[in-house]
């Protein structure tokens, strides 16, 4: 089974969590879609309903599955996912992913997938100013309840997570109904 990363999105109505000082914006229809994963990614059209399109997700749309998070990813929003590719979850040690999967597992693969989900519209040169404004680094807090540090290399947005993990955003400001997509190059893991 392909490794869907984790774009977990665990109670979020109990996760009152802000992306730093991010003011909330609504998605505007973009001209003309970007392509992830050999698919349009519709601006119209909500997280799920455009992360099953793509080929280079497989594994995160199963994962999102299989937490249960896909009413709440496609719920009103906004959100920012740094939605990771079936590429990154391979890189994964052999078997976390297919051991993940399992429903006894649930509740960390919901930790996981929610490290990568931010309550807020935020876009990457909305982050990007963030980043500059709190000299190099800025913390994210997830909806997971944990924190992410993001800080620039070139003009690429890179994650740092709790375990000194990296993920660089490969493709920026991918427009949602509910909130924006980034698609990153590893998966991020909490404490």
């Amino acid at each position: 089974m392909n490794s869907v990363r984790i774009l977990a999105l665990a109670s979020v109505a109990a996760a009152a969590l802000s992306f730093g000082a991010i003011a909330t914006q609504p998605s505007f229809a973009q001209d003309k879609p970007v392509t992830v994963g050999g698919a349009p990614m519709y601006s119209n059209k909500n997280i799920v309903e455009n992360a099953v399109n793509s080929k280079d997700h497989t594994t995160l749309v199963a994962a999102v599955k299989a937490a249960g998070l896909v009413e709440t990813l496609s719920g009103a929003g906004p959100f920012t996912v740094f939605a990771p590719t079936n590429a990154a979850f391979a890189m994964l040690p052999k078997g976390t992913v297919e051991t993940l999967l399992k429903l006894e597992n649930k509740d960390k693969l919901t930790k996981i997938l929610t490290y990568h989900v931010v309550k807020a519209n935020a876009m990457s040169d909305a982050i990007g100013k963030m980043i500059k404004d709190d000299g190099g680094k800025h913390a994210i807090k997830t909806v997971s309840g944990d924190t992410l540090v993001a800080s620039m290399k070139g003009d690429k947005i890179v994650l740092t997570d709790e375990k000194g993990g990296t993920a660089m955003v490969t493709i920026a400001n991918v427009k949602q109904s509910n909130g924006v997509i980034h698609v990153i190059d590893h998966v991020l893991m909490p404490k």
